[in-house]
């Protein structure tokens, strides 16, 4: 979190606070001196502005390799029953690992389910919900300890039959089929000219942040994406990747938020395609219909590096470090996304070994010298 101080407080020896002093006298000038440094610690640890977020570096940590998988598919047919459907997306995973060892001699460390995957939207919703506990919770503790690996499982959420009390939810489930953590979606769809909330859903009021053993993970759905709250408090939390189940495929939004909030962001979509998005704002890899997963290997422990004489493009690092640095650079946007691949030298050593600096670094070396001229806004 960002925190502000306020510099709407007399000066030291203005004439205003001597008078003020001298009008209270000595044990009045002490009860003063208390309350003025009350008032400044209590503004030292206020929140941040809405809209304003911390940037977490993580280039001086070792490197942190992990391989996501996501996948691009629709719900729109009848629904097959529970047993089919978590036969389907146990599949799914599975393919999500096939491709993994294919590509890089290991399966996956996260899968990323589409929205409400595991009951579909057909039909009043607050009956097409089911519980998590039982058959749905033992097929994915099952899987992802078969592949040894974390899972997003999206649905409606039964949470208390008699009340009707639905959810529509993300559930972490871990390596060894524990249960991490689950979100609850803020923001439910509201059709339009409509007051019901995804026909009965109840909304979430949290936006939890999950320790899992390669970094922080957030989650967001489908139409979160409209609003600001959600994802910067994942960013004031320290996520580094947020996993976005959808049913919308778009990709500037999300493009936005990871760039503004500088972490990963997976989607799992239902149609056009799946997406890793990069704290650049690009996306990293996409898979589109007719194929289905999609898996890709990213690093946690990255620096985002601005345009410089001496990175010459990012030619400077392969020069020195060959293939013990991978990056990629983006002319276009005169910016890039750095890692390293030697576990004994981390990212921000080689970066400090260039002579340059990172991109948060210098924009708030060069905010300070606006701010000393005058300039509005620094």
């Amino acid at each position: 979190m960002i925190l502000t101080v306020s510099k709407e407080v007399s000066s030291e020896n203005s004439p205003a606070r001597s008078s003020r002093l001298s009008a209270v006298g000595p044990l009045g000038r002490g009860v003063w001196a208390i309350l003025v440094a009350a008032v400044l610690l209590v503004l030292s640890v206020q929140p941040a502005a809405a809209g304003e977020v911390t940037v977490h570096s993580t280039s001086n940590r070792p490197p942190r390799k992990v391989i996501v998988g996501t996948a691009v598919q629709g719900f729109w047919e009848d629904y097959p029953g529970l047993e089919k459907r978590l036969e389907q997306l146990g599949g799914i995973v599975d393919r999500m690992a096939e491709e993994s060892k294919a590509k890089y001699g290991r399966g996956i460390d996260l899968a990323v389910l589409p929205e409400v995957a595991v009951t579909g939207d057909k039909g009043v919703l607050t009956e097409v919900s089911a519980p998590f506990e039982g058959q749905v919770m033992e097929a994915f503790a099952r899987k992802a300890r078969e592949q040894h690996c974390y899972i997003v499982v999206p649905m409606y959420l039964l949470e208390d039959k008699g009340k009707k009390i639905c959810s529509n939810v993300a559930i972490l489930v871990g390596r060894q089929g524990e249960v991490v953590g689950t979100y609850r979606k803020l923001h439910l769809a509201v059709p339009t000219g409509s007051d019901s909330m995804e026909g009965g859903m109840i909304p979430g009021k949290e936006v939890p942040v999950f320790d899992c053993d390669f970094g922080k993970i957030g989650m967001q759905i489908c139409f979160d994406m409209e609003y600001d709250y959600g994802w910067e408090q994942l960013a004031r939390e320290g996520a580094e990747l947020v996993a976005w189940p959808t049913q919308s495929p778009q990709t500037a939004e999300p493009a936005f938020r990871a760039k503004q909030c500088r972490y990963y962001v997976v989607s799992s979509t239902w149609r056009n395609n799946a997406s890793i998005f990069e704290p650049t704002g690009r996306i990293t890899s996409q898979v589109k219909p007719p194929e289905q997963v999609l898996v890709q290997e990213i690093d946690l422990s990255y620096a985002l590096l601005p345009w410089s004489g001496k990175l010459r493009n990012g030619e400077a690092f392969r020069e020195k470090y060959g293939d013990k640095v991978g990056f990629r650079y983006y002319e276009a946007e005169d910016c890039g996304i750095f890692w390293s691949n030697d576990p004994s030298t981390t990212i921000g050593q080689m970066v400090r070994s260039i002579g340059v600096a990172e991109e948060e670094e210098e924009l708030q070396r060069i905010e300070k010298l606006y701010h000393r001229a005058g300039v509005p806004g620094s």
